[in-house]
């Protein structure tokens, strides 16, 4: 998935009100960019941070940037935008990209199923059974190399994990995705310290049969590109 700007860079001057940061650009100029991620961004938003916008020239938005990654001047990035994954993913799908879902030739977004929900993807194929995609970005990273989820309480995951369990019990394939939005992470765990009810919904809706499947990302000023599989 390629921006549809090209990114400039910035210094993060604070992030608040969860979707507001004010940032200074490289020509000196204090702006306000909308951050499209409702996390704590845990480790992700202390001032100082090289950080790059997308502009845009939208009448529509009342922000002209938006917050799309952390440059950890390093070589490694992270992206922070949350809607990032499902569209990148939704390219790799229809690609055939991801090895255990390549047999899928229908992709569908957004399904309603369970109560009051959205299947982030719902992949039909003749002779196969329905596979219902739950996706979550990552981009906690407390240990080298050890990519995390969640960085917060969250009890929408923990709604979406007792919801693909029903999906699983009634004979359906149901994976929950986890999009890892950074280059400097080989390894996936879950952040059993920050959300004990999630962890313990992961390992009731694993038990009633969901999978899991763990996938990095190529990262860069230019796009955000679904990788290989994550050990977990």
């Amino acid at each position: 998935m390629k921006f549809t700007t090209k990114l400039v860079p910035a210094r993060l001057i604070r992030r608040y009100k969860r979707f507001l940061a004010d940032c200074t650009l490289e020509d000196g100029r204090d702006v306000t960019a909308h951050c499209a991620n409702p996390g704590s961004m845990l480790g992700l938003a202390e001032p100082g941070t090289k950080i790059w916008l997308e502009p845009n020239d939208d009448p529509k938005k009342k922000l002209k940037f938006g917050w799309r990654l952390v440059d950890h001047e390093n070589g490694h990035f992270t992206g922070v935008d949350t809607s990032v994954p499902n569209k990148a993913l939704r390219m790799a799908l229809q690609a055939g990209q991801i090895s255990d879902l390549a047999a899928y030739q229908t992709v569908r977004p957004e399904v309603r199923y369970g109560e009051n929900s959205r299947i982030d993807f719902l992949l039909t194929q003749p002779s196969l059974p329905d596979a219902y995609v739950e996706v979550k970005s990552v981009t906690l990273s407390r240990q080298p190399g050890l990519a995390e989820f969640p960085d917060s309480v969250t009890a929408r995951g923990t709604k979406h994990l007792g919801e693909l369990a029903e999906m699983a019990k009634q004979g359906h394939r149901a994976i929950m995705l986890y999009l890892v939005q950074r280059t400097d992470c080989d390894r996936f765990a879950l952040a059993k310290d920050i959300d004990p009810a999630y962890a313990a919904a992961f390992e009731a809706a694993e038990a009633t049969g969901v999978e899991k499947l763990v996938l990095g990302t190529l990262i860069s000023p230019d796009g955000v590109l679904v990788g290989d599989a994550i050990q977990n």
